[in-house]
């Protein structure tokens, strides 16, 4: 088996089981974890396959931006952050077992480069001088495949306000303010006069 399609098949076989992982720890900060290595994993892949624009993208985007989110998450669903701080050292040997995975597969992507063997595994030729992966993902999504772009972005502005529509929920313990209400007040809703009687002064 020639050495790109074992480092293929490694790669797969890792983003594979990353997102098993995923979907089937119980732990938030082991789902995000391995989630991270699971981006990763397809991010080497695309390097693999000359993508470079695509992984890094992925890196910057979805690496970069995976944890910023599950923070953001957990603040918003008032976790008990005090068990996770406590639990770090728990934490660690995963981390350090992603973090060794995703540094053996930027290895095995520089050891790979240039080592295709177009006789046992057909590769496209290779690209012109001065060729632009930016400028030709955007001419095919622009043109060949503006339709499927266009839906695909028709269904993420759905999903978008599927989640907000799910989120704005009454919630009769919290008090919430109405600025049309406020705007529209009068004088007589917040002011009483209220008139006293006076008394005479009583001299001890």
């Amino acid at each position: 088996m020639p050495i790109i399609e074992l480092v293929f098949y490694t790669f797969s076989l890792v983003l594979t089981a990353a997102a098993v992982m995923v979907i089937t720890v119980r732990n938030p900060v082991y789902a995000a974890l391995f989630l991270v290595l699971a981006f990763f994993s397809c991010s080497a892949i695309w390097m693999l396959l000359e993508v470079e624009f695509l992984a890094i993208i992925l890196v910057l985007v979805y690496v970069g931006a995976v944890m910023v989110l599950f923070l953001f998450v957990v603040m918003m669903l008032d976790i008990n952050l005090a068990p996770l701080r406590e639990g770090f050292i728990r934490y660690l040997p995963v981390g350090i077992v992603v973090a060794a995975i995703m540094a053996v597969e930027i290895l095995l992507v520089l050891w790979t480069r240039g080592r295709f063997d177009a006789s046992a595994f057909p590769v496209p030729p290779p690209n012109p001088q001065g060729y632009s992966n930016t400028r030709g993902l955007g001419e095919l999504l622009y043109t060949d495949f503006l339709l499927p772009f266009e839906v695909a972005g028709i269904i993420l502005l759905v999903a978008i306000i599927a989640a907000i529509a799910l989120t704005l929920r009454k919630r009769p313990e919290v008090k919430t303010q109405n600025p049309s209400r406020q705007v529209m007040v009068r004088r007589e809703e917040r002011i009483r006069l209220a008139k006293v009687k006076s008394e005479p002064r009583q001299d001890a």
